[in-house]
């Protein structure tokens, strides 16, 4: 693939980019042939995560240069001392591990920390239904701290093409009047758990797919942030399975 050149991200884009030496380092580790280009900043060289880089790049032949003000160009804040260009790629979930699933998600900062709970709880199985936020803004890959190099994800344009796939797994379809409180259910593997939009949750039809439940909260608020209810959901199915 041609080396990228140094441009704010858009999504027609072949190729993205994350910010930071240790995501850069996860890119390596898990995704170095997806590797394009490496840029530095004169202020970063030297420092720990960034030396490791820089031999990195001269072990495995990657294109990668010092220069301030390409970094500049595309930075968000300041302190940035490296940007990782790498090609897009695809890949396919596992038939057998536990899945995710979001409904149409569409904030990319709630994405991002999302990807990094599900690795935090050992799931790395992720399905996005579109339409949805792209995984590889770098929006995403900055918020997931190099986590999203460490998970399969797949994105289906409807959730009955997800059911037809993976009709063996035990769906439990998270709504605000579920049938059963989260406490009271026992998650069975392999198992996939479904989370809806941020505003307007799951579908009402969704429901003849599995079984609900809900996450219990107090009425002075309406719901809980999908990123927040998330991590419960993750939380309690690794604990009860």
């Amino acid at each position: 693939m041609k080396l990228p050149k140094i441009k704010k991200y858009q999504k027609k884009f072949n190729y993205s980019y994350v910010f930071g030496a240790y995501p850069s380092l996860d890119l390596f580790k898990y995704r170095r042939k997806d590797v394009l280009r490496v840029v530095f900043h004169s202020e970063g060289v030297g420092a720990e995560g960034i030396s490791e880089l820089r031999e990195l790049c001269k072990l495995h032949e990657i294109s990668n240069e010092v220069n301030d003000k390409l970094i500049s160009k595309i930075a968000v804040k300041k302190n940035t001392y490296v940007v990782t260009f790498f090609q897009k790629y695809e890949t396919d979930l596992s038939d057998t591990a536990n899945h995710l699933i979001l409904y149409s998600p569409r904030n990319m900062g709630n994405l991002g920390t999302i990807i990094r709970t599900m690795v935090g709880f050992g799931i790395e199985d992720l399905a996005i239904i579109r339409p949805g936020a792209d995984i590889f803004d770098p929006k995403v890959t900055r918020s997931t701290m190099g986590a999203l190099f460490k998970i399969r994800f797949k994105y289906f344009d409807s959730f009955s093409e997800y059911i037809q796939k993976y009709s063996r797994h035990k769906k439990y379809l998270f709504m605000l009047d579920g049938e059963k409180e989260i406490d009271d259910v026992s998650f069975e593997p392999p198992f996939s758990l479904v989370m809806g939009n941020e505003s307007s949750g799951l579908p009402e039809e969704s429901k003849q797919y599995g079984e609900t439940v809900f996450i219990p909260h107090s009425d002075a608020i309406d719901s809980l942030n999908l990123s927040v209810a998330t991590g419960i959901a993750l939380y309690y199915a690794k604990n009860t399975e």
